[in-house]
């Protein structure tokens, strides 16, 4: 005779450790990703948990949860326990996070510190696997006017244009712009190119009494800032 494994099954958990009884009793807040995820997958399989399901899928890509957003359906559907449904259910939830993400960064706020820019292009470039270069056109108060993005090139590299950089700025009536791009492979310290062409940009902007504030390299969790580092 078989005997289920009843403290598998969330229904038989205290109700403070129940994912769904928890959110309504402490708030979404309380819960841990991993407890999230279960929410969304809603069962585990006959010999583990929604939840220690949902600690292994996180613990293959060292819970972090921009990675599980990279996860396609048939990456998902490698663990037991997660058919094509629930596959669906862990794209859907984190592809709507990262547009809650993009919406915010399209409000284009005050910019007041590097933190600030690094939120409104993280969820733009931070994950992408090519390289990209955009100008954040600002007003005398730090208001955003305008972004854009000024070119794109491969995983080594992209092109910048120091005339069209300016022509935007004229044409938005900028006093100041902020450049950014990101590094695909995670690196941090900016090279003797990107060095080069925001020394390049700061000169030419001079001319025209157009400030650069600042220049981020965004990677997926961190960023870097040539104001901050003073070497702008």
């Amino acid at each position: 005779m078989r005997y289920e494994n009843n403290s598998l099954s969330i229904k038989y958990w205290a109700e403070d450790d129940r994912p769904r009884e928890k959110l309504v009793l402490k708030g979404k807040t309380a819960l841990s990703d991993a407890e999230l995820v279960a929410i969304l997958i809603g069962s585990g399989s006959k010999n583990e948990s929604a939840v220690n399901l949902s600690k292994r899928i996180l613990a293959s890509i060292d819970n972090n949860l921009n990675s599980l957003g990279k996860l396609t359906v048939e990456d998902l559907k490698k663990f037991k326990g997660i058919g094509e449904a629930k596959a669906i259910s862990i794209i859907t939830a984190l592809e709507l996070g990262r547009r809650r993400r993009l919406e915010a960064a399209l409000e284009l706020p005050k910019i007041n510190s590097s933190k600030a820019v690094f939120n409104i292009m993280q969820p733009i470039i931070g994950e992408l696997n090519h390289e990209e270069f955009w100008v954040i056109y600002l007003n005398n108060s730090n208001k955003v006017l305008y972004k854009e993005q000024l070119s794109k090139g491969g995983l080594t590299g992209t092109l910048v244009d120091v005339r069209l950089v300016y022509k935007k700025a004229l044409d938005l009536y900028a006093t100041a712009i902020i450049l950014c791009h990101n590094h695909p492979s995670g690196k941090l310290a900016p090279s003797v190119a990107d060095k080069s062409i925001t020394q390049k940009l700061k000169l030419a902007g001079e001319t025209l009494d157009i400030k650069i504030l600042d220049h981020l390299i965004v990677t997926e969790n961190a960023y870097f800032s040539f104001a901050d580092e003073n070497i702008l």
